[in-house]
């Protein structure tokens, strides 16, 4: 099956729904209102370019906006007459949190179990990016991960674990420093079969070598 036949599986109404066109000047003026707000002087030397370097920052940060699934894979789903499980552990994870647009850092363990498509390694580490560079909360950003392969490869099953620790609990609010949150979706022979998702918990659970 080429790309370019493969329907369109996982809709993604966040990246292709139309938005407003907001040019970077409208952008960078953003900024030195909110400079202007938390009292500071936007014309001072040390923030004089701030507002160009916040806009290339936060567009940077949330390119996944402007990313499909379609280029990402750029053709690399392959046959293979496999059934046994694919594991892609310990992908660093670097997103924002949608609230408070404060970063959220972890990892992301990825599985999925075959069922006639392959996909390359490489390409499960982009999904999750892809995902991760838009504003998120994390169970969304783990469904998200797992129904994108769930829906291209139409495996046996897939299974996805994030470990992430989020800024706006550590910086702000209850500030505690050290906490960390997991989310998991199954999908498939994961969410069906206890020994399955058994054996993927054990193959990533050694969540103190990640902090």
């Amino acid at each position: 099956m080429t790309l370019s036949s493969m329907p369109s599986f996982v809709p993604d109404t966040i990246a292709t729904e139309a938005k407003p066109i907001v040019s970077e000047a409208q952008m960078q003026d953003a900024v030195r209102t909110l400079l202007l707000g938390m009292g500071e002087d936007p014309d001072r030397e040390g923030l004089r370019d701030t507002p160009k370097r916040v806009v290339k920052s936060l567009k940077f940060l949330s390119s996944g906006y402007q990313m499909s699934l379609d280029e990402l894979l750029n053709g690399a789903v392959f046959s293979e007459n496999l059934d046994e499980m694919v594991l892609v552990r310990d992908i660093d994870l670097f997103s924002s949190c949608e609230h408070h647009i404060l970063p959220i850092l972890g990892k992301a363990h990825v599985a999925y179990i075959p069922n006639g498509k392959v996909i390359g390694l490489s390409k499960i580490a982009r999904i999750c990016e892809m995902y991760a560079r838009r504003l998120q909360v994390q169970e969304r950003l783990t469904a998200q991960i797992a129904d994108a392969l769930q829906g291209l490869l139409k495996p046996q099953g897939v299974a996805v674990v994030v470990e992430a620790t989020h800024m706006c609990m550590v910086m702000r609010g209850v500030q505690k420093p050290g906490s960390w949150t997991s989310t998991s979706a199954m999908r498939g022979a994961f969410a069906g079969d206890a020994r399955t998702r058994q054996e993927f918990f054990n193959l990533v659970a050694h969540s103190a070598a990640i902090r």
